[in-house]
């Protein structure tokens, strides 16, 4: 067990939107710390999405990461020698990180050309609630639906 819990780190807002929550999506996106061509990525991809959908891009992706965040997780617990999946709630910060991590990762496996154009095609699909990410949200929900039986296990 450690001393003394980490502080906090606060990141600046980014420069187009003034948004902290743009900065942390753009910091998961980043590769290599290549964080121009991050910025770059994302903005083109928002600006895809304004184009074939018509609205506010920013609206649109905070409407999409909303869709794949997670309320709830299953975690293992040992008890007794057995393994169980217990269902609980999960932080706004976990929340938050889960739905960029999930839009990210299914966005990457997508078959567009360019990573702009994946990230905008998920970004619309997560809106609309359909897409790979929306897909993981709903597995893990139906998971701690189905371990609700162990919730009693909860630490």
């Amino acid at each position: 067990m450690r001393k003394a819990k980490p502080k906090k780190r606060y990141i600046l807002p980014d420069p187009k939107f003034q948004d902290t929550l743009v900065t942390k999506f753009v910091n998961y996106l980043m590769l290599d710390g290549k964080k121009s061509i991050a910025y770059n990525i994302f903005y083109d991809a928002i600006d895809l999405v304004e184009e074939r959908v018509g609205e506010n891009g920013l609206e649109v992706w905070k409407k999409a990461l909303n869709n794949v965040m997670p309320a709830v997780e299953v975690k293992s617990r040992r008890v007794g020698g057995a393994t169980f999946q217990v269902p609980m709630e999960v932080r706004p910060s976990r929340k938050s990180y889960l739905g960029i991590k999930w839009l990210i990762r299914y966005s990457r496996s997508r078959g567009e050309k360019t990573m702009k154009e994946r990230l905008a095609g998920e970004i619309i699909a997560a809106s609309k609630g359909e897409g790979a990410a929306v897909k993981k949200k709903d597995d893990t929900h139906r998971m701690a639906e189905a371990n609700k039986a162990f919730s009693h296990f909860r630490f």
